[in-house]
Order: C-alpha cells, then structure tokens, then sequence
C-alpha cells in the first residue's frame, strides 16, 4: 500500500511538472546562466514549498475551499512576477552588455529564491487539492499521517525529478547545441510572455464563469 502511494504521488508531480511554467522554465535558465548547482538549489527550494502545499491542502481542505478570492489574487500576482521575467528575458536578449535574466541572477542564494517563487505560485494549491480529493474517493489515500508522509515523499521526488529534465535539457542545449545565450533569451522571454497571456486568460474566464 505505501508503495502504491509513493508511486501515485510520485507519478502525478512528475508529469505535472513537465508543462512549461514558471518554475520549470526559471529552473532551466538558472541552469543556463549560473550552472548546474544553482538550479537544484533552486529546484529544492520549489519541491519545499509544494510539500508544504500539499500537507496544508491534506488537513485543511474547508479552509482551501472558503478562500479561493486570496488565491485569485494571488494567481494575479505570479501573472505580474512571469510578466516581468519575459520582460527581463527581453531585455537580456537584446541588450549586448546584459548576459542574464536580472531578476533570476539576483543575489539572493538560488534556495531561497525557489521557496519565494513557490511560495506566490497558487496554481499548485488547486491542483494538489483535486488529486488528493480524487485518490481519497479512489480509496487510495485514506486520512493518516504514515499516508500523508509517503505520499508527499512521492511528491517531492516527482518534482524534483521533473525539474532535473528542464535542469539538464539546458545544460543539453547550451553544451550540446552551443546554442546563443541571446537567443535561448528570446525564446524563454517568449515562453514566459506566452504563459503569462494563458494565465491572465484563465483567470479572466474563470471570474466571468462565476
């Protein structure tokens, strides 16, 4: 049974963290522009905050439901963050003398600026409360700490898994393809800009829905 829930958790982060977002690209560029350690620092960071997410969204899934205007705003909030990378990305792209993201190269240590990215990102809350409920009605988790414990184990493995492809995958592109860091720039700018777009969307659909 714990091993069937360690591979769920692990399974459903894995393949959730393998669509372009804000933290799986960031991962990338870090490991682009300052190397391979900085970026799992980074990714540690971000696989905290989830665990801690979901433990939240495990024993207090009254409280998650009753406060969904506090993570419309913040759901605003990561779509200003994301605009300003693409614009960042941008302006490193086009500017000779700037070689780095300068809100990602900040001077803050790689660790604690996943945990801050991770910490305003909302998007993983709802997601983690949908499984969650989903495996509690599949019988597959049932309300008990030793569960509770193997299951975010799963998680934060899968996280850390899914973030270790974009991590490499950039050390590839750089060292494989040598590729232009203007140009890797333009593209992760566009990737950013692009998410950004989607995000505000949604959340403009969802608001005229209700």
């Amino acid at each position: 049974m714990y091993l069937r829930i360690f591979i769920t958790g692990m399974c459903i982060s894995f393949l959730g963290t393998l669509p372009l977002g804000t933290l799986n690209i960031a991962a990338m560029q870090i490991s682009v522009s300052d190397g391979l350690r900085p970026a799992l620092y980074f990714s540690l960071g971000t696989l905290l905050v989830e665990i801690i997410y979901v433990r939240i969204s495990l024993v207090a899934m009254d409280w998650v439901q009753k406060h969904k205007t506090l993570f419309r705003w913040l759901e605003w909030i990561t779509v200003l963050i994301i605009a300003a990378l693409a614009v960042s990305n941008f302006i490193a792209a086009a500017s000779p003398q700037t070689q780095k993201n300068v809100i990602l190269s900040h001077t803050i240590h790689r660790f604690w600026l996943g945990v801050a990215m991770s910490a305003i990102n909302p998007a993983q809350i709802p997601f983690w409360f949908g499984w969650s409920t989903a495996l509690f009605t599949k019988k597959v988790l049932h309300p008990r700490n030793d569960h509770y414990n193997v299951y975010i184990a799963g998680i934060g493995l899968g996280t850390f898994l899914g973030n270790a492809v974009f991590i490499f995958g950039g050390q590839f592109i750089v060292n494989g393809l040598n590729a232009n860091q203007s140009v890797i720039s333009w593209i992760i700018g566009a990737v950013f800009a692009c998410t950004a777009v989607i995000m505000a969307w949604r959340i403009i659909k969802k608001k005229n829905a209700v």
